[in-house]
């Protein structure tokens, strides 16, 4: 494998992000929409680019087997860390293995799955054609493939947020910025991979927005808030227009054929 240059970013990601309120948002509201789509448990869901398991590890709880895919051997660290926590019952529902996405077919022996997750990995490639391809390749007949990507039309959202008005109007005609993390990113539109996703025996079923109103929160913001009605308003943002066409992120799942 190359260099993991998550390594570095790791603990900002999992403890940073994922530890406040508005990294809970993001996992509350997909989790949400995957429940009303897959299949009951027991079935088989592969995590690519999953990371530490935020995401997947819940859908080992409520019976699902899980494969965490990623290429970055500090973020399968940490999801085995998480997976150790585990009662066995659980755990032995969980497998990590270390690949690229666009290789995930071929390193898991043409094996194809019930669900297949692919939250926050586009937006950090330049062309998310190859990794989609794979996406599509693992669904079983029938399964759900759910994306999760950074919303390309309201990239001057952010740095409007931050007070930055020279980028903010730079970026009406941007597809990409540095994020929180300070990592260079891109946006994805709905239209675009539900086209890549036709064209690969997958029906877009439906998409949704993923935080709004909280996406604005700086990391030194202290959380406050009534989690309960944080989650429950985002939650329900995400299923209406227009909130959701101007959350941060959106949320898109097809069905293969």
């Amino acid at each position: 494998m190359t260099d993991d240059i998550w390594a570095p970013l790791a603990e900002g990601f999992v403890e940073g992000h994922y530890g406040s309120l508005r990294g809970r948002v993001r996992t509350h509201v997909v989790d949400a929409h995957l429940r009303e789509h897959l299949a009951p448990p027991p079935g088989r869901v592969v995590d690519v680019g999953g990371g530490a398991g935020h995401q997947s590890i819940p859908l080992a709880r409520a019976g699902y087997g899980v494969t965490i895919v990623d290429p970055s051997p500090a973020m399968l660290d940490r999801a085995g860390r998480a997976v150790a926590a585990l009662p066995g019952s659980v755990a032995e529902r969980i497998r990590l293995v270390e690949a690229d996405g666009a290789a995930a077919p071929d390193v898991l022996d043409g094996a194809t799955f019930d669900g297949v997750l692919c939250h926050g990995v586009l937006m950090y490639l330049d062309d998310p054609t190859p990794v989609v391809g794979a996406l599509c390749a693992l669904a079983a007949p029938g399964g759900l493939v759910s994306i999760v990507a950074k919303n390309v039309e309201v990239m001057a959202i952010l740095p409007a947020h931050r007070g930055d008005w020279a980028a903010a109007l730079a970026a009406f005609d941007e597809d990409r910025q540095v994020n929180g993390l300070g990592v260079d990113s891109r946006g994805d539109s709905v239209d675009h991979l539900g086209e890549l996703l036709r064209e690969r025996g997958v029906t877009p079923e439906a998409w949704y927005g993923v935080r709004l109103f909280t996406d604005g929160w700086v990391p030194e913001r202290v959380d406050r808030d009534p989690e309960d009605q944080v989650l429950a308003v985002e939650l329900e943002a995400s299923r209406r227009d227009p909130y959701r066409r101007l959350s941060r992120m959106f949320h898109l799942v097809g069905r293969a054929g």
